[in-house]
């Protein structure tokens, strides 16, 4: 069976040096592809200071990771802005983009769909996939919350300041994959945004809290 392959953007920079490490790379060259990653890069041949041969070693091992935009609506009374974006798998998730005098502030999904079942959310009811389905579908991969961010910040040219995990999904009904985001999106020499920035909504998960 073939291995699965590693979505480089689920890595902190110093998780990404160690995954250098264990391909047989020094671990500087992470830093220069971490670097990479939040410049924007898309493909391995964007990383113009990464040796051929390394480049052609992470395409077999790993992918960067990139959610792909899907529709973009804009308020008619203020500068929020909704995203739908397409999953690897087919599958669509929204965010939601609010642009304050003072920060930008994205309210991001971290599953598709929702197990809750709160009577006054969506989530449970439509899951935002092209074949509507009720319930849980599946949690998402820290870089599937992640690139959310980052979508918003190309689109906008602007840095998103504060989050809100509110879209679709129960946070701490994903757990390991919203503590590894949050590691991740707090990374200094990454999209660095303060713990204080982010709020995270629950309906209640005790045993997580």
């Amino acid at each position: 069976m073939e291995n699965k392959k590693i979505a480089l953007k689920n890595f902190t920079e110093e998780e990404l040096k160690e995954f250098m490490k264990e391909i047989g790379e020094k671990p500087f060259r992470g830093t220069q592809i971490y670097s990479w990653i939040y410049k924007g890069a898309k493909t391995f041949d964007d990383m113009k200071n990464i040796p051929k041969s390394l480049r052609e070693k992470l395409e077999k091992v790993s992918y960067i990771g990139n959610l792909e935009t899907e529709l973009v609506l804009k308020s008619k009374v203020d500068k929020t802005k909704k995203y739908l974006f397409a999953l690897n798998d087919g599958n669509i998730i929204e965010s939601v983009m609010m642009d304050y005098d003072d920060r930008v502030t994205a309210c991001i999904s971290n599953q598709v769909g929702c197990r809750m079942g709160c009577k006054f959310c969506a989530s449970t009811g439509i899951n935002f996939v092209r074949n509507l389905t009720s319930g849980l579908i599946r949690n998402l991969e820290p870089w599937e919350i992640l690139d959310q961010i980052i979508k918003i910040q190309e689109d906008t040219g602007k840095r998103v300041s504060n989050l809100v995990l509110m879209g679709s999904g129960e946070p701490l009904d994903n757990f390991e994959n919203t503590k590894q985001f949050l590691k991740i999106v707090n990374d200094k020499n990454g999209l660095n945004i303060g713990y204080r920035h982010i709020t995270l909504s629950t309906c209640g998960v005790i045993p997580k809290m």
